[in-house]
């Protein structure tokens, strides 16, 4: 099983990453942080990145539901998605598989929160 599940689209970043928060929102994920690692590298390094956001989605109803469950599970949260430009302009949006993060539990009730994640997450995937 992947670790992440990626989608390559050749449209202006700004304009994916714009829809990506947009697919997310649908879903009833909220962006609860975004991390810009080009603007981080500059200017912590000052050395040049490609354009790289990881945004923290969470879709609170599951993380209220996964934490009543399992209070350690704060560790897996929120979920982690890259939306980054690469050399040939291409822009690739990636998404942690929370079923994957999940797998090393035994509560069945959390891989079922887990698949019902994955597929929100993949479609949010399919409508961008």
């Amino acid at each position: 099983m992947e670790f992440h599940f990626s989608k390559r689209i050749s449209l202006p970043f700004d304009q994916v990453a714009d829809k990506v928060i947009l697919e997310l929102k649908k879903q009833g994920f909220g962006v609860v942080w975004t991390i810009d690692m080009r603007d981080t590298f500059k200017k912590k390094l000052n050395v040049d990145f490609r354009n790289y956001l990881i945004l923290g989605a969470c879709n609170p109803r599951y993380a209220y539901e996964a934490l009543l469950e399992e209070d350690k599970l704060g560790v897996f949260l929120p979920c982690n998605v890259v939306v980054q430009q690469h050399e040939n302009e291409e822009v690739e949006v990636s998404m942690v598989n929370p079923e994957e993060m999940i797998h090393s539990t035994d509560n069945l009730n959390l891989r079922t929160f887990a698949t019902e994640i994955k597929e929100q997450l993949l479609e949010v995937l399919r409508n961008i």
